[in-house]
């Protein structure tokens, strides 16, 4: 019976842990989309910027 419950105790506090590790996961990749997504936009400003200065000179 101790054994049982100890194997139970085991297997809650490993969901437990699971539960932590993905959410930082999901937390780690959430901010590495969103700093991605800003950087294609700031990419995407500067090259239609020097797009349209270079066509203003030639």
């Amino acid at each position: 019976m101790g054994r049982i419950l100890l194997i139970a105790a085991a297997v809650v506090v490993g969901f437990f842990l699971l539960g932590s590790v993905i959410g930082l996961i999901v937390g780690v990749l959430k901010w590495v989309l969103i700093i991605g997504a800003i950087a294609l936009i700031v990419a995407a400003v500067l090259k239609l910027t020097r797009s349209g200065r270079s066509n203003h000179y030639t």
